[in-house]
This record gives C-alpha cells, sequence and structure tokens, in this order.
C-alpha cells in the first residue's frame, strides 16, 4: 500500500502524523520509531516491525537449527577441554 500526504514541519522540526498514516503504520502511543534518510527521502520504520522483520530473515537464511543453548553448551564444553589440555601441560 502506498500514501502519501503533505506535512508541514514546525519552527521546532516538529511534524505530526494524520490519524489514517499513524494506523496505516500501526502507529499507537509511545511506539517508537526508525528514521533513515535516502537520498532525499525520509523513512519511519516502527521498532517492532525492524525486529520483525530480522528475525524473519533470520529464521530464513539460518544454516542451523542450533538454539542459543546448544551453542553455549558447546562453547563451556571446548573451554573446558582446552582448560584440561592446559592444567595437562602444566603439570
Amino acid at each position: 500500500m502506498r500514501k502519501s500526504v503533505d506535512l508541514r514541519v514546525g519552527a521546532y522540526g516538529r511534524m505530526v502524523l494524520p490519524k489514517a498514516l499513524r494506523q496505516a503504520m500501526g502507529l499507537t502511543g509511545d511506539t517508537k520509531v526508525i528514521a533513515t534518510v535516502e537520498g532525499n527521502e525520509l523513512r519511519l520504520t516502527p521498532i517492532l516491525h525492524g525486529a520483525l522483520r530480522a528475525q524473519e530473515l533470520y529464521r530464513r537464511y539460518a544454516m542451523s537449527e542450533r538454539t542459543v543453548d546448544d551453542f553455549l553448551a558447546e562453547r563451556r564444553s571446548e573451554a573446558d577441554a582446552e582448560e584440561a589440555t592446559s592444567t595437562t601441560k602444566n603439570s
């Protein structure tokens, strides 16, 4: 969906987004947004949308079904093995 409206920038840089735009973007209350400038365009993206998009991309391109707990367990095991090797060499 593409929607365009004219907005006025106030003397102190403030803009008011019309209700229709806020609803279209899912903005409520104190929703935080990311402002991105591309060339001469300003893009506003709700932070939650960015986080959901990042999760979607991760799921699409992740090469492993491992969890964070699996990764941490593997790292602990490697660290224990290195410590055991280090202790054996120093004895």
